[in-house]
C-alpha cells in the first residue's frame, strides 16, 4: 500500500516539521536497550517472522530499527516486506520527465531537512547525494515567491535562497506577529522533539505520550484558534501561514490542528535526495536484509489460536490480474499504511481498531512549456514578471477556512517553476520550464491556458498543442489526511503481535514522522520479544475485547 504523500509533504514544501531539532541542543536519544548487559541468543534459536505491509516511510523504517535492536540482543530475524505497488518509497517517488532516466521529478513526497535525524542520518550512512531546495529554479524573475489570494499578490518576496519567509521584510509589513509566530513554533516543537527521548521513547499510546507533552492544547486547537489565544492575527495569519498550511496540507487556518500549523512554518534546510528521496527507504530496506515483494496485495491476515498471524498475498500488476496466490505464517504483522486504503480482511476483529479518518484527495500536475507565467492571469501589467513560486490564500471574509473545499477564488494552492529543461523532441535545442501544480480538482485546459497565456483548445489537457505543452502528468494521490482538531490518537498496536505505523498521520503526517513511528514499532516489538520492562505495560488484548463488547 502506497503511503502517506504529508507527506506527502509535497511540491514546495516547507513542511518536515523535525527541521526544527536544529533549534535543540539536546543530546543525541539514548537507546532504551543501552541501559540492559547485551544478550546473546543461542545460534539455534528460530528467527523471528515479520511481515510489513508497506514500503513507504513507516514500512522501510520499521524494517530498519528493527534489524538494528533485534542485532543489539543477538536476535535474528526474517522480514517480509509486501508493497502493492511497483516501486519502493509510497507516496515519496519520483516520475521521469520525457521518460528520460537523467530527468526524474518528485511527484510525491519532496523535501526532507538537515536536522530530521532519521532521514538525515540515513541518507549520510548510505552515502545519498542531497541538493538545496530551490538551488535548480530558473531565478529569471525578480520576484522569487508571492502569495496570490485569486485577485492579487498580498506578499511577495525576491530574496533567492530557500529561507523564503524574510523575517526582516515580514517584521517591517506585518509587525510582531513574526516574532510572536516563531516563538510559539520553538516553544511547540520543544515539546514535540522530547517524543525522542526517554522515558516518553518508546511510546505504547501516542495519545498518551502527547497529553504527557502538552501538545493536546495544540493538537486541540484550529491553527487560527492557536494563533489568537498568541495575539497573531490577520493579515499576517491569512497571508503568510496559511498559505504554508494550503501548500503543505491543502487546508486553511480554519480547519487545520495548531499543530501542523507550526509544523508548517518550519522553512530551513530543505534538502532532497539527488534521484529520489525514495533511495532512502530503499537503502533502509536493504540494510535490513527485507524480502521486498513489489506488486504483491496483502488480502487477508489472520490470527492463529497460538497469536501467530497467517498473511494470504496475491501478486500481480495493479491491473487487478492475480498471478499467484500465497499464504505464509508470521509471528509479527505490521501495517505500515492507511488501513483504510488496504482492503485487507482482517480476523478476528481487531482489539484496537484504528480510526477511519478522511484524506485530502491532491492533483498533482507536472508539465513542461516554454511559455513563462503569464502577468495578465495574475492581474500584473503585460511586461511584468510571475514569481517563480506562487502560493494561495483566501481573503479572511470569504468565510471557506472551515471547510473541505475551501480552496476559495485562486482555484489551486501553488504553483513552482521548478527548473528549466531541455525538450529532445523539439527540432531545436530550447529551453522550457517545468512546473508543478497542487490542486483540488483536475486541471482543466482553460486554466493552464489563462496561467501560460496562450490559446484555449478547450478540450482535454492532452489537446493543448505540443509547441505550448511539450510534457504532462496528472497524478491523484489521498495525500495526507485532514487534519482536524483532536486530542486522541491511534495507538500503534492493534492486537497481539499486530502494530500499526499510521495513526500518526493525524497527529503529523510527514516523512520523518512516519519514520519516527517505525523506529517506535520497531523498539517496542523488539522489546516484547525479549520481556524489557517499560513503564507503560503491553496490554492484555483479549481481556479489552471483552470490554469492548
Amino acid at each position: 500500500m502506497s503511503y502517506r504523500l504529508r507527506e506527502m509533504t509535497f511540491g514546495i514544501v516547507f513542511v518536515s516539521i523535525v527541521w526544527l531539532l536544529y533549534t535543540s541542543h539536546a543530546e543525541s536519544t539514548q537507546s532504551s536497550l543501552a541501559s540492559h548487559e547485551q544478550h546473546v541468543l543461542s545460534s539455534d534459536e528460530p528467527a523471528k517472522r515479520v511481515a510489513i505491509i508497506g514500503a513507504g516511510s513507516g514500512g522501510a523504517s520499521t524494517a530498519y530499527y528493527l534489524s538494528k535492536y533485534a542485532s543489539e540482543w543477538g536476535l535474528k530475524t526474517n522480514v517480509t516486506v509486501y508493497e502493492r505497488s511497483a516501486y519502493v518509497g509510497g507516496r515519496s517517488t519520483t516520475i521521469n520527465v520525457y521518460d528520460d532516466l537523467f530527468e526524474p521529478v518528485e511527484l510525491g513526497a519532496s523535501i526532507f531537512v538537515k536536522a530530521n535525524k532519521n532521514l538525515v542520518s540515513a541518507a549520510e550512512e548510505f552515502g545519498l547525494l542531497t541538493d538545496s531546495i530551490g538551488d535548480t529554479r530558473p531565478n529569471e524573475a525578480p520576484e522569487k515567491l508571492g502569495v496570490w489570494d485569486g485577485k492579487k499578490f498580498v506578499f511577495t518576496q525576491s530574496d533567492g535562497g530557500y529561507y523564503w519567509w524574510n523575517i526582516a521584510k515580514l517584521i517591517w509589513k506585518y509587525g510582531l506577529a513574526p516574532v510572536r509566530t516563531q516563538n510559539l513554533m520553538k516553544e511547540t516543537v520543544g515539546k514535540f522533539l522530547k517524543m525522542y527521548e526517554e522515558p516518553h521513547f518508546p511510546f505504547r499510546s501516542l495519545s498518551q505520550v502527547t497529553n504527557d507533552l502538552g501538545l493536546t492544547v495544540v493538537t486541540g486547537a484550529t491553527g487560527e484558534q492557536l494563533l489568537k489565544e498568541h495575539n497573531i492575527g490577520s493579515p499576517f495569519s491569512t497571508d503568510i501561514i496559511q498559505a504554508s498550511t494550503r501548500v503543505n496540507y491543502g487546508q486553511n487556518l480554519g480547519l487545520i490542528h495548531g499543530l501542523e500549523t507550526m509544523v508548517c512554518m518550519a522553512t530551513d534546510g530543505a534538502m532532497a535526495v539527488k534521484g529520489g528521496n525514495w533511495k532512502i527507504f530503499d537503502e533502509m530496506l536493504k540494510a535490513a536484509s527485507a524480502h521486498v515483494q513489489l506488486n504483491t496485495r496483502v488480502v487477508e491476515v489472520h490470527r492463529n489460536d497460538d497469536k501467530t498471524y497467517a498473511l494470504m498475498s496475491a501478486t500481480g500488476k495493479i491491473t487487478g490480474e492475480v498471478i499467484e496466490q500465497v499464504t505464509d505464517e508470521f509471528d509479527t504483522v505490521i501495517i505500515a499504511a492507511p488501513l483504510q486504503f488496504s482492503d485487507i480482511n482482517l480476523s478476528p476483529s481487531l482489539s484496537n481498531p484504528p480510526d477511519k479518518i478522511p484524506y485530502v484527495k491532491l492533483q498533482v500536475t507536472l508539465f513542461v512549456s516554454p511559455h513563462k507565467l503569464s502577468p495578465t492571469a495574475f492581474h500584473l501589467p503585460a511586461d511584468a514578471a510571475v514569481p517563480e513560486v506562487v502560493l494561495t490564500t483566501v481573503p479572511s471574509n470569504k468565510g471557506t477556512g472551515q471547510r473541505e473545499d475551501g480552496v476559495g477564488p485562486a482555484g489551486f494552492f501553488s504553483i513552482s517553476t521548478l527548473r528549466t529543461i531541455n525538450n529532445p523532441s523539439a527540432k531545436s535545442q530550447r529551453t522550457e520550464y517545468l512546473y508543478k501544480v497542487f490542486s483540488p480538482e483536475p486541471l482543466t485546459s482553460t486554466f493552464l491556458s489563462r496561467i501560460l497565456g496562450i490559446s484555449d483548445p478547450e478540450l482535454d489537457l492532452s489537446c493543448i498543442p505540443k509547441k505550448d505543452i511539450s510534457w504532462l502528468y496528472e497524478k491523484e494521490w489521498y495525500s495526507y489526511p485532514y487534519l482536524y482538531p483532536r486530542v486522541t490518537f491511534d495507538d500503534p498496536q492493534l492486537d497481539w503481535n499486530l502494530w500499526y505505523t499510521s495513526g500518526i498521520e493525524s497527529f503529523i503526517s510527514t516523512m520523518e514522522t512516519s519514520s519516527l513511528m517505525g523506529m517506535n514499532v520497531a523498539r517496542l516489538v523488539v522489546n516484547d520479544w525479549m520481556g524489557v520492562m517499560q513503564l507503560e505495560p503491553a496490554p492484555e488484548f483479549d481481556s479489552f475485547r471483552v470490554e469492548l463488547h
